[in-house]
């Protein structure tokens, strides 16, 4: 059964404004740009401690990514961060001549990801953030699973990348339940639970849903691998192509559109190297909603229930076809 026990909930904001703020300390090359929303993404901590370093630039989010660029070629190392879908999707032009042409070192929050915004709707759910960053060469994605491991990406993307990094966490408090003592190495991911007869690839808030499924399928005779894809790119080719290989079957999960976001990657992958059947768990080419985290959570089956029901689905089909484990 599933061995990780959730210390309590906590945002994902929370860990990001940790790390900065850490890694601050640390180095005084690192400066932090606000956007007028300061504390909403966890800038806060860094604001009221370093507040020499930190610039407030206002409801201008491209001006963020350009002053960040400017920084980075000054020897600086620019976190700057916003709503995902400002941060992502409207700043997409600077961050794409500016920041990632030059390759330079830029670190973006994209906060308020997934629909798990809540009530906030659609407008402010980023569920396309991780298509339009993947796209971009050079650009690097960080979706860490939860408050701790959002403070360890944060810390990794300014200390140990040379170039541009998205990492993209969410603002309802939600299970935190893993340890720092873990590490983060950007690109390789974590096997949380081995498995045989499928594994169930996530990313985000999704990869507590991932656990929890694992559980209810245990319950039932189906033994899930679960991998934490805390790294969408690079992404983690080995992992994805030993599960397949091993397990005959894959589900991804992520509080993304499921066009263009973790699923897309991870297919990417099988079919190059070892195909399988696979299903996708995510949003289905939609816009969200305004409502409790909860409540669109369940709507759009971003749940343990969603994720176990497409398992059982893809392994009752693989038994039908036949098909089984290299």
């Amino acid at each position: 059964m599933n061995s990780f026990k959730n210390k309590g909930n906590k945002p994902t904001k929370s860990g990001f404004g940790e790390g900065l703020l850490e890694s601050g300390l640390k180095n005084q090359q690192v400066i932090c740009i606000g956007a007028d929303i300061t504390t909403s993404v966890g800038c806060n901590l860094f604001a009221e401690a370093l507040p020499a370093r930190f610039i407030s630039l206002g409801i201008a989010e491209q001006n963020c990514a350009g002053v960040a660029a400017g920084l980075a070629l000054e020897g600086k190392i620019p976190v700057f961060s916003t709503y995902g879908v400002f941060a992502a999707l409207r700043s997409a032009d600077q961050i794409r001549v500016s920041v990632c042409y030059n390759n330079l070192h830029v670190v973006i929050g994209g906060a308020h990801a997934g629909v798990s915004v809540g009530p906030d709707g659609a407008t402010h759910q980023a569920l396309e953030d991780i298509a339009i960053m993947r796209v971009l060469p050079n650009m690097t994605i960080l979706s860490p699973c939860d408050a701790t491991q959002t403070k360890l990406a944060t810390m990794a993307a300014i200390e140990q990348c040379n170039g541009p990094v998205y990492i993209r966490f969410g603002r309802e408090a939600m299970p935190d339940f893993t340890s720092e003592s873990t590490g983060f190495v950007i690109g390789k991911s974590q096997m949380l639970k081995n498995g045989t007869d499928l594994t169930i690839i996530a990313t985000g808030h999704l990869v507590w849903e991932a656990l929890l499924a694992s559980e209810i399928l245990e319950s039932n005779g189906i033994l899930a691998r679960v991998i934490n894809m805390h790294t969408i790119k690079p992404i983690d080719m080995g992992v994805i192509i030993d599960a397949a290989r091993e397990t005959g079957a894959i589900v991804t999960a992520e509080e993304h559109q499921i066009i263009g976001g973790l699923g897309s990657a991870v297919a990417e992958v099988v079919v190059q190297h070892f195909p399988v059947p696979m299903a996708f768990v995510g949003m289905a080419d939609r816009f969200g909603e305004s409502g409790t985290p909860h409540e669109l959570m369940d709507k759009f089956g971003m749940t343990a229930t969603a994720i176990a029901s497409a398992a059982t689905r893809l392994i009752n089909g693989k038994k039908n076809v036949g098909i089984s484990p290299a």
